[in-house]
C-alpha cells in the first residue's frame, strides 16, 4: 500500500497512475505518487523526450496566452489546467493585464487541491473540479457563476488534453460545445500529440498510457484540423507546437535541435467570428 502523503485528497486513488501527475513527474515536480512515477518511467522508456516535449508545450501556452492577451482577451477558461507549475496562465496574464480572469478547469483532485492553494489569495483566477468533457457542468458551476461573462469574447485552452479525449467521447462535440457557449471574438487555443511523424514510438506510449486513467489518441494534422471547425485559425494555422509564432532568435536554445518529428505535436489559435 502506497503511503499518502498529507496534501493528497482523501478520495484519491494512490495505486491508479493519472497524466496530470506524470506530467508533473515530467517537469520535475513532487505533486505524484509511486505508480505515477512507475508508469511515467515506462513512457519516458518509450519516448525519452517527454521532458523536453513538457517543457515546450509549456512555452508555447506561454507564447498563445501572450498573443491572446495582445488581442484584447481579458477571460481565460482553462481546461485540463492540470497541477500548478511555474508559468500558469494566471501569472502570465496578470503580469500583462492585473485585472484579467482566468479559470482552470481539471479532474484530477491533485491538480483542484494544489491550485486552490495557489490560488486563495488570487481573486482574479478560480479552479473548478470538473471534467472538461462536460461542458455543461463546467459552464454552470457555482464557482463560474459571475466570474466570467461568456457573453464577452473568451479564450478557452485546450492544451494537451483533447488528447486524452478518444473519439467515443466525440472530441468535436466537446470543442464545439464550448464555441457555441462562447461570443463572437472568442478564442480556441490547442496543442495535441499527433501520430504523423512516429507511429512505432506513438503506439509504444499509447501502450503505456493505456495503464493509466485517460488513455491517449493521437491524431493527424487532417483529424485535428476537424476539430477546430467554425474557427478560423490566426497565423500561421495549425503548425508544429514548437513553430507556432516561434520567437527569433529563440532565446534558449532547443534540446532536441528544432526537429519536430522528436515533439510530435501540433497547436493552433482560432478565433470564433459567429
Amino acid at each position: 500500500m502506497s503511503h499518502r502523503p498529507a496534501w493528497a485528497p482523501d478520495d484519491i486513488d494512490l495505486e491508479r497512475p493519472a497524466p496530470a501527475r506524470m506530467y508533473d513527474y515530467y517537469l520535475g515536480g513532487s505533486h505524484n505518487f509511486a505508480a505515477d512515477r512507475e508508469l511515467a518511467e515506462k513512457a519516458l522508456g518509450a519516448w525519452p523526450e517527454l521532458p523536453q516535449i513538457a517543457r515546450g508545450l509549456r512555452a508555447f501556452l506561454r507564447r498563445c496566452v501572450t498573443f491572446l492577451v495582445e488581442q484584447g482577451v481579458d477571460q481565460f477558461l482553462d481546461l485540463g489546467s492540470g497541477i500548478p507549475t511555474a508559468g500558469n496562465v494566471h501569472e502570465i496574464v496578470s503580469a500583462l493585464n492585473p485585472r484579467a480572469r482566468i479559470a482552470y478547469v481539471d479532474s484530477d483532485p491533485v491538480a483542484v487541491a494544489h491550485s486552490k492553494l495557489l490560488l486563495k489569495d488570487t481573486p482574479n483566477a478560480r479552479i473548478v473540479h470538473a471534467d472538461m468533457r462536460d461542458a455543461g457542468a463546467v459552464l454552470t458551476d457555482p464557482a463560474l457563476d459571475g466570474f466570467l461573462d461568456l457573453s464577452r469574447p473568451t479564450a478557452v485552452l485546450m492544451c494537451a488534453v483533447l488528447h486524452f479525449v478518444p473519439d467515443s467521447d466525440d472530441p468535436a462535440g466537446v470543442v464545439a460545445a464550448y464555441r457555441e457557449a462562447t461570443a463572437p471574438g472568442s478564442y480556441l487555443a490547442v496543442s495535441h500529440g499527433t501520430r504523423d511523424y512516429l507511429p512505432e514510438q506513438i503506439r509504444n506510449l499509447q501502450e503505456v498510457y493505456s495503464r493509466s486513467s485517460a488513455p491517449m489518441t493521437f491524431r493527424s494534422h487532417a483529424e485535428i484540423m476537424d476539430l477546430m471547425q467554425g474557427y478560423e485559425l490566426v497565423p500561421p494555422g495549425l503548425v508544429d507546437f514548437i513553430l507556432w509564432r516561434a520567437e527569433t532568435p529563440n532565446p534558449l536554445p532547443d534540446p532536441l535541435g528544432g526537429d519536430v518529428t522528436r515533439y510530435s505535436g501540433y497547436a493552433a489559435v482560432g478565433r470564433r467570428d459567429e
